[in-house]
């Protein structure tokens, strides 16, 4: 049966770093995130963390009490990166979805790209046909084409993977941060051969995610979050660049201080930000259009029109 209007769903993202909640109904949208660090490191173990777990729950039940207080008819919980890679990650999806009170899914990467370029362009002033989108999660990063059909691949990128990986100082040396340069390139010369509509230009990028919302925010410094602000923002290659070097000779606790900067992302956002200065570099990109609508968005809409 085909939703009303005034009907309240909600779409739910276990991510590798953070958890969200977005309820759509016919009022305003209600949107909360909580900085979980879900893949704390499975990278290196293979398991998801015990205490990242607890985390995690704790947050999903707050969200669970929203959505009851919201009227929230039908839901959608999604999780990402950090379960797909844990050996445990079947655990925490019956424990997910028993307080969530709806099926967990496990999305590969392939299905998250796709609903966060539905998300990204559903009110983007721009031909889907002609837009490349980026969302650099925790522990992946996806790069999604549409041009008549929406295609995208899934690489082991991400602010919480790179920074575990290879920084083992804070802030990073010289050395660490050209390893995880080396490694990026490597993986989006894999991407390259996969989507090759990426290397013959014409097209606009859209970021999305905490790394680039965080990294529009910064660059208005703004003292608050305002995502009218935020979302549309453009930031420029040169801006993105210069924003790297800042941040990455800075202590976690120094950029923790900047105007615009997401508490609990301060010690990941280096990673994230040089997974997206390659990304630009490598594919030939001047812009960053910074979007708020993302993956939430996505599945949202399939609730809505289911």
């Amino acid at each position: 049966m085909e939703p009303s209007a005034a009907e309240a769903v909600a779409a739910l993202d276990c991510g590798t770093n953070s958890t969200r909640l977005l309820i759509v109904s016919d009022g305003p949208a209600v949107r909360r995130m909580r900085i979980t660090r879900l893949g704390q490191g499975v990278d290196a173990t293979g398991k998801l963390d015990a205490e990242a777990v607890e985390r995690t729950l704790d947050a999903l039940t707050e969200y669970r009490r929203l959505m009851d207080a919201n009227d929230v008819t039908r839901s959608r919980l999604v999780a990402t990166s950090a379960v797909r890679d844990a050996g445990n990650g079947g655990e925490f999806l019956v424990a997910a979805s028993r307080i969530v009170g709806t099926p967990a899914e496990l999305l590969d990467g392939e299905a998250e790209g796709s609903l966060a370029f539905a998300g990204a362009t559903a009110a983007l002033e721009l031909d889907p046909a002609r837009v490349a989108v980026i969302d650099i999660g925790g522990g992946s990063t996806e790069l999604v084409v549409g041009d008549g059909r929406v295609r995208a691949v899934s690489l082991d990128l991400g602010c919480v993977r790179v920074t575990e990986r290879f920084f083992a100082h804070d802030p990073p040396t010289a050395d660490e941060l050209g390893a995880a340069a080396r490694f990026i390139r490597a993986e989006l010369d894999k991407a390259a051969g996969q989507l090759p509509e990426l290397t013959r230009g014409g097209r606009t990028l859209v970021g999305l995610a905490g790394t680039v919302t965080t990294l529009g925010a910064l660059a208005q410094g703004l003292s608050h979050y305002d995502r009218a602000r935020i979302h549309h923002f453009v930031l420029s290659f040169a801006e993105v660049s210069a924003w790297l070097e800042t941040l990455a000779i800075e202590p976690a606790a120094e950029r923790a201080k900047r105007p615009g900067m997401a508490p609990g992302r301060e010690d990941v956002i280096a990673g994230g930000v040089l997974v997206l200065r390659e990304t630009m570099d490598r594919f030939s990109f001047d812009r960053c259009i910074v979007s708020e609508a993302d993956l939430l968005d996505g599945i949202a809409a399939t609730l809505r029109t289911a």
